[in-house]
């Protein structure tokens, strides 16, 4: 099983907010994810980011992978 690090869209039709969760890789996109780390709100200005770092630090020790857009949100977050 390999797990991903990415986001799950939430949120109403043009109102999207997006929460950063670890899942496995061949799950859907709004699947259920095996733990929440963070979210990710766009539509504020500036855009807001809040991710537990020891949690995504945790799942990337246990060999989990970011996609592109969550590596990019680690760099530009807080």
């Amino acid at each position: 099983m390999s797990v991903k690090l990415r986001l799950t869209r939430m949120g109403s039709k043009k109102r999207p907010f997006y929460r950063v969760v670890a899942i496995n890789s061949a799950a859907r996109r709004d699947g259920r994810p095996l733990e929440f780390l963070g979210y990710y709100n766009p539509m504020t200005n500036p855009a807001t980011i809040d991710i537990n770092r020891e949690l995504v630090q945790k799942w990337l020790d246990r060999g989990a992978q970011a996609s592109d857009t969550v590596r990019t949100l680690l760099q530009t977050g807080k």
